[in-house]
């Protein structure tokens, strides 16, 4: 099923607007999963650049899909805490979400002004997770209980997508900072699709 990005003035649209994005998924090897490297940067390290700015396409990749993808999570947990009577185990991982993803948006936004690359991805690459407007429209609409197991089937399917595209940057990422959040995220949110799964079990 296509996902097509969809940000509110509220996730940080201000900051990136990303154009085309829909679901891929992953093919193995040093790439992106669901990321289409053909117009992929080169790589713009050398032994003469500050170590600040030592990085490759798989950095700058990385960090352009991730922003939009985080600012999505911080979205998708808003339109949940909104809501009354949600779970208050539910409710409490939203925050935890929000409070995790919002300063990587800003610690990756400035990233990738120090790297001078745009913070916004070329047309024409996808992520994997992401949600459509359809499903932020259901999200919204839903209450009680139908909306708290939707916010948990949801977020596990954003943050697999996350976690996939956090261990490509592991595998063939350059600068240290990006390849350390990349560890970093994909061992906080494996944590976290198993605590959405065994809330989901016992809704």
């Amino acid at each position: 099923m296509k996902k097509t990005l969809t940000l509110s003035a509220t996730a940080l649209a201000a900051m990136i607007a990303l154009a085309g994005c829909s679901t891929g998924s992953g093919s193995g090897g040093n790439s992106m999963p669901g990321m289409d490297h053909s117009t992929g940067h080169a790589t713009t390290g050398s032994s003469a650049a500050p170590a600040a700015a030592d990085h490759n396409g798989s950095d700058a990749m990385f960090a352009q899909a991730m922003i939009p993808h985080h600012a999505q999570a911080v979205e998708m947990s808003d339109l949940i805490l909104k809501k009354q009577g949600v779970d208050a185990r539910i409710t409490a991982l939203a925050m935890k979400i929000k409070a995790a993803q919002a300063p990587e948006i800003e610690k990756m936004t400035g990233w990738l002004m120090d790297w001078s690359e745009p913070t916004q991805a070329p047309g024409g690459h996808s992520m994997t997770g992401m949600m459509s407007g359809d499903d932020l429209t259901k999200l919204d609409t839903a209450q009680g209980i139908e909306a708290a197991k939707l916010f948990l089937t949801q977020m596990i399917a954003h943050h697999e997508g996350a976690v996939e595209m956090a261990n490509a940057e592991v595998r063939s990422g350059k600068n240290a900072e990006a390849v350390q959040l990349g560890k970093d995220i994909a061992a906080s949110q494996t944590g976290e699709i198993q605590e959405m799964k065994d809330l989901l079990a016992a809704l």
